[in-house]
């Protein structure tokens, strides 16, 4: 098995699969200005691509779409059907994917009605017939599990062994339960536990954390705390693609005004630029343009006149329309400051 989560460096930083944020346009982007160590896809059903006619397959192969710039590069699927994980897996190492993870924390109601996401921690049995599925479908790849410590309250010490008796090359412990959601702060002991819960069953998983890490440097002090393999970042990525790399570290303390505010604004552009050429429009079976502007109150901030070029931009409808809204903050003028 070619498995290259061995021959990362630790800590190991990670980027959260987002769905409808961390697609191939915005992943090109963040391997281009500031990439981590393994960088995840948006997660994609399973069964959809087992069982979905031929147009609605292909819409869901744009979320495995991906460059040789984001490697190493994990697709991550949900289901609760261990053929069609087993179907899911065999797909990802044809297209060349190297690494697979299977979602067993997301709360959201659709997802767990099929029994998949979070729901899976209340089924253990299924969970780890799951991997095996995966093993299975892609014998050399490793498989990983993004989860969280429990379901309606922290369960680890019952749920994580289960896990770590398929030898998961990691485990993505989101450091909340599944009724807590994101409302309360991450609990990041219980990360802590799940290293020692590893340790206990003689397992060789790496242990990653996840929940509220802000930057590189928490990310690192969450790591000596817990004694973890490494973190993944989610949220903060938002207008920052430069996060993983040290100039990232900087933004939001001493490097704001005119200058960041020109290079969030020529990025946006080139963001959009690419999401456009990967995706086109839907009617010839592509994305629709309105995903870009969940990115546009990130990018678009920190600068004087930054909320009325915002509300501009929430008007356009393509790249053009957003090159011609931002176009004027990008041409230098001693009258203007941002």
């Amino acid at each position: 098995m070619n498995n290259f989560w061995r021959k990362l460096n630790k800590p190991i930083f990670a980027l959260a699969p987002m769905a409808n944020v961390t697609d191939a346009a915005f992943r090109r982007i963040i391997a281009k200005y500031g990439k981590p160590d393994v960088i995840w896809t948006e997660f994609v059903s399973a069964d959809g691509l087992a069982l979905a006619p031929e147009e609605g397959r292909q819409k869901l192969l744009l979320d495995l779409k991906y460059s040789e710039s984001e490697r190493p590069i994990v697709a991550q699927f949900f289901t609760s059907n261990p053929e069609h994980m087993r179907q899911a897996a065999a797909l990802a190492a044809r297209l060349g994917f190297d690494g697979i993870d299977i979602n067993m924390g997301c709360p959201d109601k659709s997802v767990e009605k099929q029994g998949a996401g979070a729901n899976l921690m209340k089924n253990p049995g299924r969970a780890r017939e799951l991997i095996r599925a995966a093993r299975e479908g892609a014998p050399n790849i490793p498989i990983s599990v993004k989860t969280r410590i429990g379901y309606s309250q922290p369960d680890l010490e019952n749920w994580l062994p289960e896990i770590l008796k398929e030898e998961p090359a990691a485990v993505i412990i989101h450091a909340r339960t599944r009724k807590e959601m994101s409302k309360v702060s991450a609990r990041w002991e219980f990360v802590r536990r799940a290293v020692e819960i590893r340790n206990e069953n003689k397992s060789k998983a790496l242990i990653l954390g996840n929940g509220d890490i802000v930057n590189l440097a928490e990310g690192r002090l969450r790591v000596e705390e817990t004694g973890c393999d490494g973190v993944m970042l989610g949220r903060a990525i938002f207008g920052n693609p430069w996060l993983f790399s040290e100039k990232g570290q900087t933004l939001g303390t001493d490097f704001k005004g005119l200058t960041l505010g020109r290079e969030k604004l020529k990025v946006l552009i080139e963001h959009c630029e690419l999401f456009e050429e990967l995706f086109g429009s839907p009617p010839a079976g592509g994305k629709s343009f309105a995903i870009m502007k969940k990115h546009f109150k990130a990018y678009v901030a920190g600068f004087e006149g930054a909320a009325e070029l915002r509300a501009k931009l929430m008007e356009t409808y393509d790249e053009a329309e957003v090159e011609r809204a931002i176009g004027h903050f990008l041409i230098p003028s001693k009258d203007k400051n941002m």
